[in-house]
């Protein structure tokens, strides 16, 4: 790398310094200011190589400044340094040109490897450079932030979440259950390309087999009994925005052909449709399982998952990023004040304890927590006796699985549990008409399918067993495509 000038910008004296003997040592010539006005005046005059400019500055917004920079000289690359250390401030940086954002306190090393990337980067054309087309209006916003922390771990998310947000690139986001896959994807969503758009959701875990299709894809009317009309599935409903498919991991093989065929060829048909229609979303998956594994396992397609995995992004666990638990407990405080619950606070001895908690349910379960102390407890402030009588003596270390099987539950209790989910998976909306219909022929299929393995394929017998008439059994294996083999066990 041949040494070059650079400019740096930042009202701290003590970091001005740092940053000129770290970069001199490696040949660089160094300009540092503590004005934003002297900063412009250098780039004017066509000084520098590289400009790295702190975000706050006494005389001007560093970010402010990025555009009138671009338009300048659109090939000079910029650095953007920030003690905010917010998703927007990542955001904001990247949608208006910088090269890097770079969260304070920083390693120096870190600095010095930006700062070659960013002067052996090839250079862009003038068209290319500058600022998003369709800039975060920002003020006001940081308060409303998706997304809460300042933890090394979360600098991370933020950065590679900036540089996703003016693309399409599909995203699958990892994490164990109660760490934000879904406000992840919504950040992407609200401060993404296809903001104007809508954002849909679907739970796979909590859609029946029979119908992921209709769900997904949609069906016309009378495609199959009870479709008493045109049912629009989420692709359609989410065309021009963003399709959030959360617990991939659950999806069944079936679907997952069907899904990969619409990945691969950009179009999809509706159950019972003939015209393709253009698959114009930007999809986003997420689960807590290891899909790599289930790939080994034969439960989930490897083409697919290499299709939904162009980005993969890890969420840490919150016992992974403790330094964020006082940011997060204020933030859910405040929440429940502006729902009218008496405000409280955390002694220190209290707060001590939730960061050495072990947080089963991670950031979900903290604010449950808070929410708990919030309405029950009429102290203002939390002390560590009333956190260890909520959450224990001895944190646990594992958090129980998701959908953990009820001991002695009834058929009926498991269905009922199965339709719940299902119906709030569609949050306020209604699931596609015919319900009834669908539901019966999920429950029918395996029902019948049993019955004949149990009468190894006599359909006599099975029909006997099921108390249906013969010709009845027959026309329903037909309907319902089941195959039968004689003799089978």
């Amino acid at each position: 790398m041949m040494p070059a000038t650079i400019l740096v910008a930042d009202d701290d004296r003590a970091i001005r310094t740092v940053l000129s003997q770290a970069l001199g040592r490696h040949g660089h010539e160094v300009k540092a200011t503590g004005s934003a006005a002297q900063l412009w005046q250098w780039v004017q005059a066509g000084y520098g190589d590289l400009v790295i400019t702190d975000v706050v500055m006494p005389d001007q917004n560093g970010l402010e400044l990025i555009p009138s920079i671009k338009k300048a000289r659109p090939g000079l690359r910029i650095v953007v340094m920030s003690a905010q250390n917010t998703l927007l401030t990542a955001v904001k940086a990247t949608e208006r040109g910088a090269f890097e954002y770079l969260p304070k306190p920083f390693d120096l090393r870190e600095v010095i490897n930006i700062v070659e990337r960013a002067l052996s980067a090839p250079q862009v054309s003038p068209s290319a450079a500058g600022s998003s087309q369709n800039p975060t209006d920002a003020e006001g916003e940081e308060e409303q932030l998706p997304l809460i922390g300042r933890s090394p771990a979360m600098q991370e998310i933020y950065r590679v979440l900036a540089r996703l947000m003016g693309t399409d690139l599909t995203v699958t986001v990892y994490g164990e259950s109660g760490t934000g896959k879904e406000l992840v994807a919504r950040a992407l969503h609200d401060y993404g390309k296809r903001r104007a758009g809508a954002f849909v959701a679907l739970n796979m875990a909590a859609i029946p087999r029979e119908l992921i299709e209709s769900e997904l894809f949609g069906h016309e009317k009378g495609a199959f009994t009870g479709a008493n009309q045109r049912y629009a599935g989420r692709f359609e409903q989410a065309s021009g925005g963003t399709l959030f498919l959360d617990e991939i991991g659950d999806m069944p093989l079936e679907a997952q052909t069907r899904l990969l065929r619409v990945l691969q060829e950009g179009e999809y048909t509706t159950v019972g449709g003939r015209t393709p229609i253009k698959a114009d979303v930007r999809i986003i998956a997420a689960t807590h399982r290891d899909l790599r594994q289930l790939v080994r396992d034969g439960l989930f397609r490897e083409d697919l998952f290499y299709r939904l995995n162009v980005v993969p992004l890890r969420l840490p666990p919150l016992r992974e990023r403790a330094e964020d638990i006082p940011e997060l407990a204020r933030h859910f405080f405040a929440r429940c004040e502006s729902e009218e619950l008496s405000l409280k606070t955390l002694d220190a001895d209290a707060m001590s304890y939730l960061k050495s908690y072990r947080w089963p349910g991670n950031v979900r379960e903290l604010e449950n927590l808070i929410r708990r102390l919030t309405a029950l407890y009429s102290q203002e402030v939390i002390d560590l006796a009333i956190l260890q009588s909520e959450l224990g003596d001895a944190p646990a270390e594992k958090a129980e699985p998701a959908q953990a099987p009820v001991a002695g539950d009834s058929l009926g209790g498991a269905v009922e549990r199965h339709l719940r989910d299902y119906f709030e998976a569609h949050g306020e909306s209604l699931p596609a008409s015919g319900l009834y219909d669908r539901v019966l022929r999920e429950v029918e299929r395996p029902l019948i399918e049993l019955s004949l393995a149990a009468t190894k394929g006599n359909q006599l017998r099975a029909a006997k067993l099921l108390g249906l008439n013969r010709n009845t059994l027959r026309k329903k294996i037909r309907d319902l495509e089941i195959d039968v083999v004689r003799g089978l066990k």
